[in-house]
Parts: C-alpha cells; sequence; structure tokens
C-alpha cells in the first residue's frame, strides 16, 4: 500500500504518512515532524546526531526512497514503491547535525538523487540552522546540492541519473562548493541493450555531456556501473559497450555480470547469454577499464591532492582523495613525518599511481 498512497489519503485525509514495509526510520520521521522531540541528554541514549555505522568522520546521507522508472533488471519499485523525497528541510536539519557532530564528509544517496524532490514538485521548506538563521531551500537537486555546500565539507554526490538538469550542479563542483565527482549508472554503451534494459538510449549525447563537464570542471572524477551479459547482448554489442568505455574514459568503474533478479522483466526477454560468455566479456571489460584507470592515476602524479584519511598505521596511513567514495573507490597511501588522526584531512604530494591507487607524501596538515 505504501506505493499507492492516494488511495488512503482520499480515504483518510488526517493520516499524516505513509510509508512502504519495513521503512521504520519514515515512520519514526512522519512522528517527529508533526511532534520534533527534544534532545535531553540526561534521559536519551541516542546522540542528536542519531547512531552511525560508518566511521565518525563520515556518512551517508538519504534524501528519498524509491523509484519511477522501470528498469527491465530491476525490482527496487516493486519493493519500494515510487519516488518519495524527504522534505528538504529535513535533509539539511540531518546534514547540520552531522557536521556539527564532527562528520567531514557526507555522502548523498537514493535510488536516483537526481529525480530528488520531483513528486512534491520541489517544494520548498524551511529550518533554523546552526547560528539559529531561517533558511528556505527548495527539495530540487541543485538548491540541495547548493545548500549543503554552504556546510564547509566534503558533500559527495552518489547514484545521480543523467537528466538534463545535471548539468547545473558542475560549476559548484568547478567552485569546491560540493566535491567534484559524480556516481552515474551509465549501464551499457550500446543503444540497443539500453533499450532492452528501458534505460535511456542515448549514449552519443552522454559522450558529449561528459566533454562539456571536463571543460567546465577539468578535474571532475566520473564513476559508473555496467552489466555486462545482459540477454540479447551480442558480441558487436559488446564490443560497442567497450568502444564506449574507451572514448569516454571514465575514472572509476564497476561492472557486474548480468543475474536473473525474481521478479524483473528482463528474465523473459530471449536470447540470454550463456555464463561462459559473461565471464569472458566481464575479464575482457574489467581488462580494458584498468588501462583506462592507471592512465587517468598516473596523471595526478606531481600533484598535491586533499586526503581525509580513513586508517592509520605505523609508518603509512591510508586515505581517499576527493575522486575516492569509501569502500567502492581506491586509496591514498600517505607517508607523513608525524602520526596521523583518522578523519583528519592532508594535503599530501602524489608520488607514484598504480592500476587503482596512489601513494603520496604529506606535505600540509
Amino acid at each position: 500500500m505504501g506505493a499507492e498512497p492516494e488511495n488512503i489519503i482520499a480515504a483518510h485525509p488526517s493520516v499524516l504518512a505513509i510509508t512502504g514495509p519495513q521503512q521504520y526510520e519514515s515512520v519514526l520521521d512522519a512522528v517527529h515532524r508533526a511532534v520534533p522531540p527534544q534532545h535531553n541528554p540526561f534521559l536519551d541514549l541516542v546522540p542528536p546526531e542519531g547512531i552511525k555505522l560508518t566511521p565518525r568522520h563520515y556518512a551517508y546521507l538519504k534524501i528519498s526512497e524509491g523509484c519511477n522508472h522501470r528498469c527491465t533488471f530491476c525490482i527496487i519499485p516493486k519493493l519500494r514503491g515510487d519516488l518519495v523525497s524527504r522534505p528538504a528541510a529535513d535533509v539539511m536539519r540531518e546534514a547540520e547535525r552531522l557536521a556539527k557532530a564532527g562528520v567531514k564528509e557526507l555522502l548523498v544517496i537514493s535510488q536516483d538523487t537526481s529525480a530528488y524532490g520531483t513528486d512534491i514538485k520541489y517544494a520548498a521548506s524551511s529550518w533554523k540552522n546552526a547560528a539559529g538563521e531561517t533558511k528556505e531551500v527548495r527539495a530540487k537537486f541543485y538548491d540541495l546540492s547548493a545548500a549543503l555546500g554552504e556546510l564547509g565539507i566534503w558533500v559527495r554526490m552518489h547514484y545521480v541519473y543523467p537528466y538534463p538538469h545535471v548539468d547545473e550542479v558542475i560549476p559548484l563542483m568547478a567552485e569546491r562548493k560540493i566535491l567534484p565527482y559524480l556516481d552515474i549508472p551509465f549501464q551499457h554503451g550500446s543503444e540497443e541493450v539500453l533499450r532492452r534494459m528501458k534505460r535511456p538510449a542515448h549514449q552519443d549525447k552522454s559522450l558529449e555531456r561528459i566533454a562539456r563537464w571536463r571543460e567546465i570542471c577539468p578535474d571532475i572524477t566520473l564513476r559508473s556501473t555496467f552489466i555486462v551479459g545482459f540477454p540479447g547482448e551480442t558480441e558487436a554489442e559488446f564490443e560497442t559497450l567497450l568502444q564506449w568505455l574507451e572514448e569516454a574514459s571514465l575514472d572509476r568503474v564497476g561492472c557486474f555480470k548480468y543475474e536473473p533478479v525474481r521478479g524483473a522483466p528482463s528474465n523473459n526477454l530471449p536470447d540470454h547469454v550463456p555464463e561462459e560468455v559473461k565471464e569472458e566479456r566481464w575479464h575482457r571489460f574489467m581488462k580494458t577499464q584498468q588501462v583506462i584507470s592507471a592512465r587517468r592515476l598516473k596523471r595526478k602524479v606531481g600533484t598535491r591532492q586533499q586526503v581525509i584519511i580513513d586508517s592509520v598505521g605505523p609508518s603509512v596511513a591510508k586515505g581517499r582523495s576527493m575522486a575516492d567514495a569509501p569502500e567502492i573507490d581506491g586509496a591514498v597511501y600517505v607517508a607523513s613525518r608525524r602520526p596521523m588522526r583518522v578523519g583528519e584531512i592532508a594535503t599530501v604530494k602524489i608520488e607514484r599511481a598504480d592500476a587503482y591507487d596512489l601513494h603520496g607524501t604529506a606535505v600540509g596538515y
């Protein structure tokens, strides 16, 4: 029923909110919107910024639930329903609480981050910021990005569907309001395969946009995910994917072998690809991308990068540059003349690169 809230609202107009299955956080959010809780440090066991499962210096910030797309390989809309965006004021309150608690990096996530606010017609909402000022922000991808960019911490955008209005945030990245990093799931380079996936099938225009983004923000990092062995994928279509990959020259790439998911429409497509062919194509894809990744990382040798430290060892610390999201991208291994601290952001001179990681020495703290 959470996917069809209009039926419930029609019968019970006074209902405060409707959520999908197991969305306990959404229930609590609705209750707290109606009756904002007051934090009492003597009575409450949960701190005002909430309980995080990530390290203290970074946190995930979820801005919406569900998805309006109907990709043939995906069942998220069946599980989560259509897009439901959080009011922008709620998102900003949570972001400010996290920043106040010492978080240095926010990773903005959802099933479709760039569609944020379309379901609530980009409604504006107000919140009182840490300085006590009342601010208003629209529930729109650009507006939220700009507002988060005023917090003075790293803001990283994930799962960005390549709508035209995504172009608007690139200047924010060039100005370092938010990190110059876009995680965009292109999924394939063949327009025929994309049509079978029910994904946007204009990869030539995608290449033009990538070139334009790099003109505006030359050091932008582009990460994406792809599927090989999708039903009906021919050798020619796979070769088109490899050619597109070479032309796009993406910085970070993940690749998955297609697997049927119960309830997904793609299960009913003809000409499923044999497992051994999927395996062979996956290895060819990864070999192609490894060369591209190594080439792009080599360009950073000799440069100075801002690096956030995730862990420290006896002589070398492990961190991430602005180009690296935790757990999915590469790392920067940092030598330092003094012990480094987890969560610290240092200036690092890059001295060498390998296929996926960088190595350097801290020159500023």
